[in-house]
């Protein structure tokens, strides 16, 4: 569980990689990535929703998929790291909002639909973040979380190794911050997947909660959708 008192830590990490996050994630990635943002594309199009709020968006490549997958959508991304919102200006995304997941500013109920990708596991606690992104949901609203698992047996062998030894060697070379991704790996161990973060979404307001595994479980999508009466886990 990342702390609050890490939050500034984090912070700075993100602003420090955010010129050169982009390409390390589609290198590191083997290109998966796209992949992996169509598919919640995917999913978010079939509710056609009025206002989606993409958060910890990031430098923004959600956001555009979300916009391309959904031209009718408003969709705002939002992020408490304000140099990585400034290379998704910079993409051509306009409504960007400098914001702490656990205090958003944005009234109950404001959106259709909440995307989240590889950012919960970063905030400073798993079940407030959640219990805000539901206040911020409609009732009936959905939200998505994608994010890295630990995949199972026989692919953990290969993944593991992969993850904690040859990626941060590999993410220093393109961004000079090797730290950044021994985080990355042991914050990956620690985070809840499967039954255990449907268990968290259903405590945090979900009616219904879903996971898909893809790429052979190295990703988890979450799908969830907010209770109608009431649903924001208080």
């Amino acid at each position: 569980m990342i702390t609050h008192e890490k939050g500034p830590a984090i912070q700075a990490m993100f602003a420090s990689i955010a010129q050169r996050y982009d390409v390390a994630n589609h290198l590191l990635s083997g290109g998966l990535d796209f992949i992996w943002r169509r598919r919640v594309a995917q999913c978010v199009r079939r509710w056609n929703p009025p206002r989606i709020l993409d958060l910890a968006t990031g430098s923004g490549d959600l956001a555009l998929t979300l916009r391309k997958a959904c031209p009718e959508s408003l969709v705002v991304g939002a992020d408490f790291c304000q140099p990585m919102l400034e290379v998704a200006q910079r993409k051509g995304l306009g409504s960007l909002v400098v914001a702490d997941a656990m205090a958003l500013p944005f009234a109950d109920s404001a959106f259709d639909v909440v995307t989240v990708a590889f950012g919960l596991r970063n905030m400073a606690s798993w079940e407030g973040a959640l219990r805000e992104m539901f206040r911020v949901l409609k009732p009936g609203g959905h939200l998505l979380v994608l994010d890295f698992s630990v995949p199972p047996p026989p692919l953990r062998w290969i993944y593991r190794p992969y993850l904690h030894h040859v990626l941060p060697r590999v993410a220093a070379w393109l961004t000079g911050q090797k730290d950044a991704y021994d985080y990355l790996g042991d914050s990956i161990e620690a985070f809840p997947c499967g039954e255990a973060m449907c268990a968290l979404l259903r405590a945090a307001g979900a009616s219904l909660a879903r996971c898909e595994a893809l790429t052979g479980g190295i990703v988890s999508l979450y799908v969830a959708e907010r209770g109608v009466g009431g649903g924001n886990g208080a």
